[in-house]
């Protein structure tokens, strides 16, 4: 009786086995689409905001070299050209936006003041291109400075 049981147990044993071997066999047909199917909106979110986060860094960069132009001029106009520094260096700042990126800096509103006596700033506001509907990022680069004076010598 013992070996019965011992044959009975083997027998169970290697059916259990093949049984669940089978079902795991028939269990993973099908999870690579299944995973396919979860991980591709994951995909495309991954590529879609690395795009956004470039277009983003880019029309930043431009709105700043922007600032930065306008600022150079303004520093260098605003002692010999007192009336009209402004507009050259919002001039500049529109040249340069024009130049590097009309399609990256959409509708920059551009400030040129003076907020101290002989300090000139230059600041830029505007909406960088979306790729999601709805998403609206603002830019803002700012540059100021000294303004250039070229006083004679003993005076």
């Amino acid at each position: 009786m013992n070996d019965a049981v011992i044959r009975w147990a083997a027998g169970l044993r290697s059916a259990v086995r093949r049984r669940v071997e089978a079902a795991s066999a028939r269990g993973d047909r099908g999870m690579t689409a299944i995973e396919f199917v979860f991980l591709t909106p994951l995909l495309f979110f991954m590529i879609f905001a690395a795009v956004q986060f470039a277009l983003y860094s880019f029309a930043d960069q431009v709105a700043q070299a922007a600032a930065q132009a306008g600022a150079r001029e303004a520093r260098a106009e605003a002692d010999a050209n007192p009336g009209g520094w402004q507009g050259k260096a919002r001039g500049t700042v529109d040249s340069y936006i024009q130049q590097l990126g009309p399609q990256l800096v959409l509708g920059p509103a551009v400030v040129v003041d003076q907020p101290a006596p002989n300090t000139v700033r230059v600041e830029i506001t505007a909406h960088a291109p979306s790729i999601v509907p709805g998403l609206h990022l603002t830019i803002h680069a700012q540059s100021s400075g000294p303004v250039e004076r070229f006083v004679r010598e003993g005076g």
